[in-house]
């Protein structure tokens, strides 16, 4: 399995608590990293999985199962070059 490093990006502007880094790391997130900047609040993942897709697929499903929904998925360029074996 090959590490796939991504951001989830969630809606509206919440705030970093203990009970909400509790509850992602709960639902399957230990593999990530919370955090806000300039009001975005995003997961910064670290995930291992068969494929790019499934590592994202399941991650947005870790996020959503605690609650939270996902307003978009971010890489960096070198990243995206890098997991694709280009």
């Amino acid at each position: 399995m090959a590490k796939y490093e991504f951001s989830l990006i969630l809606p509206g502007r919440l705030e970093l608590t203990e009970d909400l880094a509790d509850r992602l790391f709960e639902a399957g997130c230990d593999d990530a990293t919370p955090g806000t900047c300039n009001g975005v609040f995003s997961i910064d993942f670290h995930r291992e999985a068969d494929s790019l897709e499934a590592a994202i697929r399941s991650a947005i499903a870790n996020v959503e199962s605690a609650g939270y929904r996902v307003a978009r998925v971010e890489m960096e360029a070198e990243a995206v070059v890098g997991q694709a074996g280009v």
